[in-house]
């Protein structure tokens, strides 16, 4: 019987699942930067196999060689090498790991906490709800990024320290955005209904108040991972972020700064990286965003 019931109930949602597809990959924008972010993806987790080259093999002999195109470019170095004699496609495809990494990792650690409390926030009120968004006033009175580099500048740079910091101080982007969608769902009748046949509030939360945030803090936490790539990527350039021995985008952009005017290829590859992932990922989101609400569908 439940199997059957589950059966139909799969069923039934099958039809609103299709929709939902259809409609996010309706426009041309959105299919755009869903096919950018799967390169990205698939970039990071198979960059062994397609990085030409090691991405920290030096080669001084080969240093400063420009794109395959170019007079004195290499067909072996299709974007050309940096002062080390290290291959730029290589670097740039292993860049999409920290990039992705640190994205992924923050939007977790950060909109966990953020979700958290933003429910506790807005559903129980009073004193947890002045602490909390008292916290986030204070939090939100320095300004993000010279946060992130004070916090950065004491722990010491790494990726490990790049997640814990952006994912620990990101948590205030969610607890507004929960927060108020929770202090409007708490004086909803199926709220109000559970709390009088002695629901425990967790499971309330957990059951009634975050199935029905969950749509806005995926797009949100769709717009964080952009918004994350370009913060690691700016900590990374002054030195704060991964170390020399793992390829990011933002330390090849720091390398190449001093040759803009006679090697411009090792600043503007990882640049059109950051640029094109970060364009994916918003464009996505505003699909996204538009298929979770039903007003535009």
């Amino acid at each position: 019987m439940t199997g059957a019931l589950g059966g139909d109930a799969s069923l039934a949602f099958a039809p609103q699942r299709r929709a939902f597809v259809s409609f996010l990959f309706a426009s041309p924008a959105t299919i755009a930067g869903a096919a950018i972010v799967a390169i990205v993806a698939l970039c990071a987790i198979f960059a062994p196999l397609l990085a030409p080259h090691d991405p920290n093999a030096q080669n001084l002999a080969l240093a400063l060689k420009p794109p395959a195109w170019l007079a004195g470019g290499a067909s072996a170095y299709p974007l050309g090498t940096d002062n080390l004699g290290r291959d730029i496609l290589s670097r740039v495809i292993w860049g999409t790991r920290v990039a992705s990494i640190v994205g992924l990792s923050v939007v977790v650690i950060g909109g966990t906490l953020g979700v958290i409390a933003g429910m506790v926030a807005g559903y129980f009120g009073g004193p947890a709800d002045a602490i909390i968004s008292r916290v986030a006033d204070i939090q939100l009175a320095f300004p993000f990024v010279l946060l992130a580099i004070a916090i950065v500048g004491v722990v010491g740079p790494g990726v490990g320290t790049i997640i814990a910091v952006l994912g620990v101080t990101s948590w205030v982007q969610y607890v507004r955005v929960v927060r108020a969608e929770t202090l409007s769902l708490r004086d909803r009748d199926f709220v109000q209904a559970a709390i009088a046949s002695g629901a425990a509030p967790a499971r309330i939360l957990l059951r009634y108040i975050l199935p029905n945030v969950a749509s806005s803090v995926t797009v949100l936490a769709t717009f964080e991972v952009a918004r994350t790539v370009i913060l690691e990527s700016a900590l990374s350039f002054l030195g704060l972020g991964a170390p020399q021995n793992v390829p990011s985008w933002g330390t090849m952009l720091a390398d190449g700064r001093q040759y803009l005017d006679t090697a411009w290829w090792l600043g503007t590859f990882p640049g059109l990286a950051i640029s094109f992932t970060v364009l994916g990922v918003n464009l996505f989101g505003d699909g996204l965003r538009d298929a979770l609400d039903p007003k535009s569908r």
